[in-house]
């Protein structure tokens, strides 16, 4: 598999991912740590006891890694976390909404982190 077709499989933007890295290599050598950087696992913790600040810092975290790989869907709902425990931001979601979201998350990058496993193996 190559990594334009890991991008395919999981819908990401490989356009994207190439104009913030500017290099294949380097976009190979980051989605390879996708699965193991630790920061969804941060963001689900967080969200186990509503950790505001904790939200709010994994899931800006996980945004950026996202939006410079390219995984657009993944960004995106972190971006809504974001967005919602952003100090100074009035909270629009419920308790069990956020957590749908991040069930949400937690499904997606489980689907993209067994995916890169597959290119990885080569």
């Amino acid at each position: 598999m190559t990594l334009q077709e890991l991008y395919q499989e999981i819908e990401g933007d490989y356009d994207q991912a190439i104009r913030v890295l500017r290099i294949e290599k380097l976009i190979d050598k980051h989605i390879r740590k996708f699965p193991t950087n630790g920061v969804a696992d941060s963001l689900i913790k967080a969200g186990e006891t509503m950790d505001a600040q904790g939200l709010f810092e994994a899931a800006h975290a996980l945004k950026g890694i996202c939006g410079n790989l390219g995984l657009v869907r993944i960004a995106a709902l972190a971006d809504q976390i974001t967005e919602e425990f952003r100090p100074g931001n009035t909270r629009r979601k419920t308790d069990d909404e956020v957590k749908d979201l991040l069930r949400q998350t937690a499904d997606l990058c489980s689907h993209t982190s067994a995916w890169i496993a597959r290119y990885a193996e080569g």
